[in-house]
């Protein structure tokens, strides 16, 4: 099939005319789904070589899509995570699926931070009393405004974000430690249950799998120390709401800065929307202008070395990275 152009399915929801603007150059032909819904997405894999997710995990490549792709040689994930493919159907089909591990990890480190100040300070706090005509100032201090330095941070994941995150918190005073799946050679390591007990700031920068589903479930919130805080740039089901919203009810937990959630958009009526200790975030950690620059590019020099016959980079399933017809 050399020289047949490669069909390229394109599934972020950004509008066909910014679509083709950005893949167009590549040489493929390029399509979105005439509709977003499972069966419309079938429908366009049916003649895809190649695809580029969907970031917002509204169509997601389970394993009845993948069974739909009888062509599909290439998926590429706009963002670091890819709990929305099923990796074992997508690897037994001998796909390979590239994330854009790294691009985003400052802006999500940066985020975790602001929010860590946030809940230390109470900035949102008394910023929601002062819209009501209040002067909380006596209220925000006794509510325990601290300073940062020489807080005990707890690191779940040390991959970009984690890394990048240690470094920022160290870099205010404080004292920074660990636990990831993978040991690393730097920093100070501690097993899962004893992070938590000795952190009083625990920053959640772990993939969802299904090893960390429900990782963080009551019983491990249980060990946290009184009146600390929790802040969650990965995914929301490795926390699970019920688990956070019960922390916060005992007084366990003292706040919450959440980026994610189990369920995305978070429903209107949850119960996180009206609780005053928490500080929500609509999954936009990532989302600035330079991250998104970052992902744009990697998107596109994995997908041009798809289209001239060069290994891809970044693939998360150990699947070869020359990407082949089928």
């Amino acid at each position: 099939m050399t020289g047949t152009p490669w069909r390229l399915l394109a599934l972020p929801p950004l509008g066909e005319d910014v679509i083709h603007h950005v893949f167009g150059p590549l040489g493929a032909d390029v399509t979105v789904p005439a509709r977003r819904d499972p069966e419309g997405l079938r429908a366009a894999l049916a003649d895809a070589d190649l695809v580029v997710g969907d970031f917002t995990g509204e169509l997601t490549l389970d394993a009845a899509a993948v069974a739909a792709a009888p062509r599909l040689a290439f998926v590429q994930m706009p963002q670091v995570g890819v709990d929305s493919c099923d990796l074992g159907a997508l690897t037994a089909a001998g796909v390979p699926v590239a994330n854009t591990a790294g691009a985003n990890a400052r802006s999500v480190a940066e985020w975790a931070l602001a929010a860590a100040l946030d809940l230390s300070r109470r900035l949102t706090w008394a910023d929601r009393r002062m819209r009501e005509g209040r002067w909380p100032q006596m209220e925000t201090a006794a509510r325990g405004a601290d300073e940062l330095a020489n807080r005990r941070v707890g690191v779940l994941g040390m991959g970009a974000v984690g890394a990048e995150v240690t470094r920022l918190f160290e870099a205010l005073g404080c004292q920074v430690a660990y636990w990831s799946r993978r040991r690393r050679p730097a920093g100070v390591f501690k097993e899962l249950d004893q992070l938590l007990a000795t952190s009083d700031i625990v920053v959640v920068c772990l993939p969802l799998t299904p090893e960390t589903r429900g990782l963080l479930h009551a019983g491990r919130l249980a060990l946290l120390p009184d009146g600390a805080f929790l802040v969650n740039v990965s995914r929301g089901g490795i926390a699970p709401d019920d688990a956070v919203l019960a922390a916060l009810e005992s007084g366990r937990l003292a706040a919450a800065a959440l980026d994610v959630y189990e369920r995305e958009p978070l429903p209107a009526g949850h119960p996180l929307r009206r609780h005053e200790n928490v500080v929500l975030s609509p999954h936009a950690a990532g989302a600035t202008r330079q991250s998104q620059l970052n992902i744009i590019t990697m998107v596109l020099d994995n997908m041009r070395a798809a289209v001239e016959g060069r290994p891809v980079v970044n693939v998360v399933n150990d699947v070869d990275p020359l990407i082949r017809y089928r």
